[in-house]
């Protein structure tokens, strides 16, 4: 599901300048396979419904999305949600038209596990080469998309 670096990666030495795979059934039944995805930025937002700054950054993210989506700018959600229906009512309410992962677990969601993450929201940016750019993305998410798109 996690591309082995991740997997075995130290989280004190970081992701950033690591090689990053992902594939997964998204909550739509979809698959999703970060390797189809070359050549494109790709955002993975670490976000749940019940997450007062993960709601605060939706619009933000959604407008990133719609501005640079037509650019090459894909965005993927990892939600650490445990209720599906909440999830989905929620995406579709904001805009949130980009796959989500979902498996109900919460703080012990398979991917977000994996890639040791302790606080959301968590955005990562991987450029066009599958490369990790960035896991701090936010703030400057519309900056950073920009510069990873023109490289």
């Amino acid at each position: 599901m996690v591309s082995k670096e991740a997997e075995v990666a130290d989280p004190s030495s970081g992701y950033v300048g690591k090689p990053f795979t992902l594939k997964f059934n998204a909550a739509d039944g979809s698959a999703i396979d970060l390797a189809q995805m070359h050549g494109k930025v790709v955002l993975v937002d670490f976000w749940a419904t019940w997450c007062g700054p993960c709601m605060k950054e939706v619009p933000n993210v959604v407008a990133a999305y719609n501005k640079y989506h037509g650019k090459g700018f894909e965005v993927i959600g990892i939600s650490l949600d445990q209720n599906k229906d909440t999830m989905l009512k929620v995406t579709a309410q904001k805009g949130m038209s980009w796959p989500q992962y979902f498996d109900g677990k919460g703080w012990s969601n398979e991917i977000s596990t994996a890639l040791h993450i302790r606080a959301i929201p968590a955005m990562w940016l991987i450029n066009k080469n599958g490369v990790i750019a960035s896991t701090n993305a936010r703030g400057n998410l519309e900056a950073d998309i920009a510069k990873l798109l023109a490289e």
